[in-house]
């Protein structure tokens, strides 16, 4: 099966058949596996080990690791051509509530109501199992509400911060 995958601006081919992955046709070795319980994936690639969350959101998903984020997309070959047939857009909205992937004990706040977000921009720090962890927002947007606030106790699910698509023009 042939994937795109979006990571910020850059897009590249993924193609998975049985254990074989090639990138942009070159062959690699990967495996990917999580960390049960948690958002947090290995990858080891080529013989590099890469730990990071992942985190689904309602623009497709947020990678995270050494305190950056990256919006990410994965669209398979059939629902890409669907896509170019139609016209439909595959950015990533920002638009929507963002919710804790995890349990965990609010750090630290990094947003307030009205402010302007860049796509990976970090609104909420979780501390979960001793770590601390970035949540980040998939696209641009303007902050709604904040929903929590630090020292908070959340579960998973809880509502973090609601985030509107931002208005071109």
């Amino acid at each position: 099966m042939k994937y795109t995958v979006t990571v910020g601006e850059q897009a590249v081919e993924v193609e998975v058949s049985g254990d074989t992955v090639r990138l942009n046709g070159e062959l690699v070795h990967a495996t990917l596996s999580g960390i049960p319980q948690t958002p947090l994936r290995s990858l080891v690639l080529n013989g590099h080990a890469r730990t990071f969350a992942m985190l689904r959101s309602d623009g497709g998903w947020s990678v995270q690791a050494g305190g950056r984020a990256w919006p990410v997309g994965v669209v398979d070959e059939r629902t890409q051509q669907l896509r170019e047939l139609t016209g439909q857009r595959t950015g990533h909205a920002a638009g929507g509530l963002i919710r804790a992937p995890m349990p965990g004990l609010v750090v630290r706040v990094e947003v307030e109501p009205g402010q302007r977000l860049d796509a990976g921009a970090g609104v909420v720090v979780l501390e979960a199992m001793k770590m601390e962890n970035e949540i980040a927002t998939p696209g641009p947007g303007i902050v709604q509400a904040v929903h929590v606030k630090e020292g908070q106790a959340v579960e998973k699910g809880a509502p973090l911060v609601d985030v509107a698509e931002q208005a071109e023009g």
